[in-house]
């Protein structure tokens, strides 16, 4: 127990560059203790003691504003970073070492009981502020959902999904950019494919604006000049 608290002080301190201290980290980071009331929550749900499990969530979600239902399975060194608002049901699986922000819904689109109807979060996963995560599938390895993303459908592992519905912006993490720590799921440099092709279509309008202006323009030239060469063998005429 102790060899894993230490797993997941250390976690902390890679993730969130507010901590200072391990004391700090102790006494005022709500997600380390709702994982741990979590823990011993499951271990209830687990041995047969439902209510015990239900009721200890319970406490656990007025003390730090982190719902996490008794069965649900959380890995190792799991991170709630502020956690205000997150909402875990009750078939949902959590990987080693995923982030989670507050406002974050793992939940599910299924009344039928006993079917697997929340999301699986694979190993390494990074879920952004307020994002939403619905269904019985898994987000792979390593993913990235951004914050306020709605996601329902699966994601591939080192894919990075944005907005609402939720889609892929970037399908998997470059080589050089693995190392580096995703908070609140944003990549650097990433781009949105729909908002590339929106600039795409707009860049497309002015030239086909410009090109028209200078058409007109040409045709009013064009039709003074005959104007002009009217004219002028009127005159000659006379």
């Amino acid at each position: 127990m102790f060899r894993q608290l230490r797993e997941d002080i250390a976690s902390v301190f890679q993730r969130d560059p507010a901590a200072r201290s391990t004391w700090e980290v102790l006494t005022c980071y709500p997600g380390l203790h709702a994982v741990y009331i979590h823990r011993l929550a499951h271990w209830f749900w687990k041995s047969g003691l439902r209510w015990l499990g239900r009721f200890t969530s319970n406490i656990g979600r007025w003390l730090t504003g982190i719902e996490i239902h008794p069965a649900v399975i959380v890995g190792r060194r799991v991170f709630i970073d502020h956690g205000m608002g997150v909402v875990v049901g009750e078939t949902a699986e959590i990987g080693d070492d995923c982030t989670i922000y507050q406002g974050v819904t793992l939940g599910g689109t299924s009344l039928y009981r006993g079917a697997k109807r929340h999301p699986t979060l694979g190993k390494g996963v990074v879920v952004g502020a307020g994002a939403k995560i619905l269904g019985g599938f898994t987000v792979g390895d390593g993913a990235n959902v951004g914050s306020n993303a709605v996601v329902v459908k699966e994601v591939p592992a080192g894919a990075t999904v944005v907005g609402i519905p939720g889609r892929i912006v970037e399908e998997s993490v470059k080589e050089k950019e693995k190392s580096h720590f995703a908070a609140y799921g944003v990549v650097p440099n990433q781009e949105d494919p729909y908002a590339k092709t929106l600039q795409s279509l707009v860049d497309h309008a002015q030239e086909l604006e410009q090109t028209l202006s200078a058409l007109t323009e040409k045709m009013r030239r064009m039709e003074q000049a005959a104007e002009k060469s009217k004219s002028e063998q009127l005159r000659s005429i006379k």
